[in-house]
């Protein structure tokens, strides 16, 4: 079997997924795809890719004002079977949504139809590549996920990743970069899809591991992959699911971008990562009559959340999970008091995060564990994020599915390699 080549981003089965009872389910998986693949399409030449989720770890709502970041690829993921066509069509089954689409790419332009649909998500990465002066092709594919719509971990990011990643890998010989690709995404996202969403999620999956990311130049960011693992060091990362939805909740999240931007404008700037605190402190009064005291809260936040993930980087980079906890706890206790995006002040009855949190905060204390728990991702409903010691997890798992219904908490893992194809 040839060896993982990191040029081609071909990974053996085995080193994608190291546990020996997960790489049997796993195994498992691409064995399904690889008999539906047969019985739906013609006997082909196939291959075999996966591209994970991921998760935030610090840096809530800091990416879309030029800020910094640190995030991380998960040990679940899409996974797919695909083979080249001559039909320069792409067709995709999803058996998750049992939905098939067919993308014909002699028409690369937006269709409203297709806002919200994978249809429009592979359609625009397709365009993205033609505009880029990249090669596009036709090929039939089937696809699997374990990463739940709306779970907070980037299902849709990770599907058009993993259509970037096919494209390249049939019809460019591997050549672009995964940060290109990340960038495709974007861009399908923002334009084909209708989702505004930065480029964090994409990164994160492209790219593999935990990485850091500076954004102070939004079009070329500089991304510095770290090499750390929690579960190195005896601890466990949780995503809970607290069930509340995000239905209605646009407005509160265009709120926060919005609201830091006008105070940076105040100054003459487009973002905040180009203003200090004593611009802010100093200007204090005039800012809140102008602005209101929220708008001035969230760009304070901005500002300490943005130099607070450049010490939680460090803090990995030293091997030092104690000193990342303590500022991962600091950021969760911004997002609830200064960034205020917790819950919606449109229904306050709704507060499934505040609950979340309070519930970890006394979990951690009453059993004097090291670790933390913050706001997953753009908040006012969804998840959280917590980091215990591994001897806790099946106690925290317990009491979080028993509030949020079952299999509402979920443990995750860093995962080393991003999007890639799989040598099974």
């Amino acid at each position: 079997m040839p060896e993982n080549n990191p040029l081609t981003r071909k990974v053996k089965l085995e080193d994608l997924y190291k546990d020996k009872r997960t790489l049997e389910v796993q195994a498992g998986r691409f064995k399904s795809l690889l008999s539906s693949f047969s019985d739906i399409f013609r006997p082909a030449e196939a291959a075999f890719f996966s591209s994970p989720g991921r998760i935030e770890l610090g840096g809530n709502h800091t990416d879309h004002n030029n800020g910094c970041i640190l995030a991380s690829a998960i040990d679940i993921d899409t996974i797919a079977i695909a083979a080249r066509n001559d039909l320069n069509i792409i067709n995709l089954v999803s058996r998750n949504l049992d939905q098939t689409y067919s993308v014909n790419l002699a028409e690369t332009q937006p269709k409203a139809e297709e806002r919200g649909t994978a249809s429009g998500l592979i359609r625009g990465i397709a365009a993205r590549f033609l505009q880029k002066g990249h090669q596009i092709g036709g090929f039939d594919c089937i696809l699997e996920s374990n990463i739940g719509i709306g779970s907070g971990l980037s299902s849709s990011a990770s599907v058009e990743v993993l259509a970037g990643m096919i494209l390249n890998d049939f019809y460019n010989s591997s050549f672009i970069p995964p940060v290109e690709i990340a960038k495709y995404g974007q861009y399908s996202e923002n334009n084909y899809f209708g989702k505004p969403c930065g480029l964090m999620d994409q990164l994160a999956i492209s790219t593999g591991g935990i990485i850091f990311v500076d954004f102070m130049d939004k079009d070329n960011p500089k991304v510095e992959k770290l090499d750390f693992n929690f579960s190195d060091y005896g601890f466990e990362a949780v995503i809970v699911n607290t069930g509340s939805t995000h239905a209605d909740l646009t407005d509160d999240y265009a709120s926060v971008p919005h609201e830091m931007k006008a105070v940076a404008r105040y100054f003459g700037k487009e973002f905040c990562r180009f203003i200090k605190r004593k611009d802010i402190v100093n200007n204090m009064a005039e800012l809140r009559k102008t602005l209101g005291d929220r708008a001035v809260l969230r760009a304070l936040h901005f500002l300490e959340e943005n130099e607070r993930v450049k010490r939680e980087a460090e803090a990995l980079k030293k091997g030092d999970p104690d000193g990342f906890f303590l500022l991962a706890g600091q950021s969760g206790n911004s997002s609830s008091k200064w960034l205020q995006n917790v819950y919606s002040s449109k229904d306050v009855r709704q507060q499934g995060l505040s609950i979340a949190l309070e519930l970890t905060e006394h979990y951690l204390r009453d059993n004097s564990s090291r670790g933390a728990c913050r706001v997953h991702g753009g908040g006012f409903a969804g998840t959280i994020l917590t980091f215990l010691e591994s001897s806790l997890l099946s106690g925290y798992l317990e009491l979080m599915n028993k509030i949020f219904g079952q299999d509402s908490a979920l443990k995750v893992r860093v995962r080393a390699f991003g999007a890639c194809g799989v040598l099974v």
